[in-house]
């Protein structure tokens, strides 16, 4: 793996190439004093949180954005940032849940959000490494040449420039594939960097390492507190990837683990677009000039968080790659988390439920670049009192009572499952020196359950393993060194500080 000097931190253990391409961004940033007030505060410094400030701070608004790590430390520094007007949530499925002209606003919403980058490009002039590819997809039997037939069908309609192939632009034997135009691709955190840079250059803040555990309502104003500090604003948004505490998105939104590796060949066969498969889960392809030197970017092999072997999923994604790639090396490989809506379609907006100006952006599925800059366009909109043609469609509010049911039910039935199972069968550890360096696991320890890690030292901490979210059973991940929450997506470092997810306390330390 890749070994430099200076990395942007992210919310893993594993490095993603964008880390280590490019000094900090994360350099020094204007501290608010206690008590300031603001017109809006943003939680969360990904591409969602700073596209939102940024749009608010040119509009004359007075922002602070607060973010737990650092710039980018959350899915934004851990993406493989492909840029689409097609998503995860297909145009036959969005068709048949919400209608065609759904659809086509669907459409015309990836549109306007690829313009939104290309436009915040040219006028900050951001060395992102932005570039229009094709996109591809393909299909490897019949029943996926079926289903691809209706999407194309489906993306027609629904005003998407697309049309069959005669390539795939992979070594990999298809059936059947068809070529989305004007697709793209750029540097993560090369592009929320600068546009974190132009933030502050406006007269915005942006303050680091300060983790949000509460905000309340005092005489109109949202009072956000953290640690020490309390900050007051007339507009709050929670641009965290999932709103904190228990909330319906807990149960609208599923945490999932996607696993990326980038590789150089040995014989530079690298592909000039972006492919995806149609397997379950599917594959995904491109290619990126890293340090000066290309790498082919390959993912999936996706599981909802704290299930499924990570370990296993790195080592099946590889054997994939090497069966179609001539690999030199494996440079990198890390690992990223998404949410999945249960009705396909992001939530992004104002929380019409309560009086507060509370305003959220979750279940962006896999395309977090193109929903997190259109929940900033959005939200920027609705906070300044302007229309958004796109907020209805997306509303934190809607209420679909078919479209994503099963999927609802699948998923918390999941949820409840390991509620109850992880109380029980827990492995009995003899000795905790049958614990290897490096590991962690759910044991019984003299009659009570403990989450039991050992350093590469050898020293062991325990924590409790019930996360304070929801009373769930964390899991260890072996690959990212986390302890993972299988119901919500919640994860913790090896000391049981809040990485991610919705919990806002830490797991408890346990003296042994």
């Amino acid at each position: 793996m890749k070994n430099t000097k200076e990395i942007n931190p992210r919310d893993s253990y594993t490095q993603s190439p964008w880390q280590s391409t490019l000094t900090a961004i994360s350099s020094t940033r204007p501290e608010a004093e206690v008590n300031d007030e603001f017109d809006v505060i943003v939680v969360g410094a990904g591409i969602t949180g700073i596209t939102t400030a940024l749009l608010l701070q040119k509009a004359g608004k007075n922002c602070l954005v607060l973010e737990a790590g650092k710039v980018g430390f959350g899915t934004t520094g851990g993406t493989s940032a492909h840029l689409n007007t097609f998503f995860d949530a297909t145009y036959p499925e969005i068709e048949s849940d919400f209608g065609a002209q759904a659809a086509k606003q669907v459409a015309d919403s990836g549109k306007d959000a690829m313009a939104i980058i290309a436009e915040l490009v040219r006028e900050y002039g951001v060395d992102c490494d932005l570039e229009y590819k094709d996109g591809y997809l393909f299909s490897e039997n019949e029943k996926e040449t079926e289903q691809l037939r209706e999407i194309l069908a489906a993306s027609l309609r629904a005003g998407i420039a697309v049309a069959e192939a005669e390539t795939n632009e992979l070594p990999v034997p298809f059936d059947m594939a068809i070529r989305f135009a004007q697709q793209g691709q750029f540097h993560p955190l090369k592009y929320v960097g600068a546009l974190a840079e132009a933030l502050v250059s406006l007269g915005g803040t942006i303050r680091e390492d300060s983790f949000v555990s509460a905000h309340n309502v005092v005489d109109g104003l949202m009072e956000v507190i953290c640690a020490e500090r309390t900050f007051s604003a007339k507009h709050l948004v929670y641009a965290t990837h999932i709103p904190p505490g228990i909330t319906a998105f807990s149960f609208r939104c599923a945490p999932y683990r996607s696993y990326v590796l980038a590789a150089k060949l040995k014989n530079g066969n690298y592909p000039d677009a972006l492919v995806y498969d149609m397997q379950e889960p599917y594959h995904y392809f491109r290619s990126h000039v890293i340090d000066g030197e290309q790498l082919l970017i390959i993912g999936g092999e996706d599981h909802k968080t704290g299930h499924d072997d990570p370990e296993g999923a790195f080592a099946r994604l590889e054997e994939y790659a090497r069966k179609y790639y001539n690999i030199e090396s494996i440079v990198y490989k890390w690992s990223s988390q998404y949410y999945i809506p249960v009705d396909g379609l992001p939530y992004i907006g104002r929380l019409a439920a309560s009086q507060e100006n509370t305003y959220i952006a979750t279940g962006f599925n896999g395309n977090g670049m193109i929903f997190g800059t259109l929940a900033g366009k959005i939200i920027a909109d609705q906070i300044q009192g302007i229309d958004n043609q796109y907020a209805d469609l997306y509303t934190p509010s809607r209420l679909k009572p078919v479209a994503g049911f099963s999927e609802f039910v699948k998923e918390n039935t999941d949820v409840a499952w390991h509620f109850i199972a992880d109380r029980f069968g827990a492995e009995e550890l003899k000795k905790l020196s049958e614990l290897k360096r490096g590991e962690g696991k759910i044991a019984e320890f003299k009659g009570e359950k403990l989450a039991i890690y050992k350093d590469l030292q050898g020293k062991v901490t325990a924590l409790s393993p019930v996360c304070p979210h929801a009373g769930c059973i964390v899991n260890f991940n072996m690959a990212e060194q986390s302890w993972d929450c299988p119901c919500h997506g919640g994860r913790f470092d090896i000391s049981g500080k809040v990485i991610c997810g919705p919990p806002r306390e830490d797991l408890t330390r346990i003296t042994i």
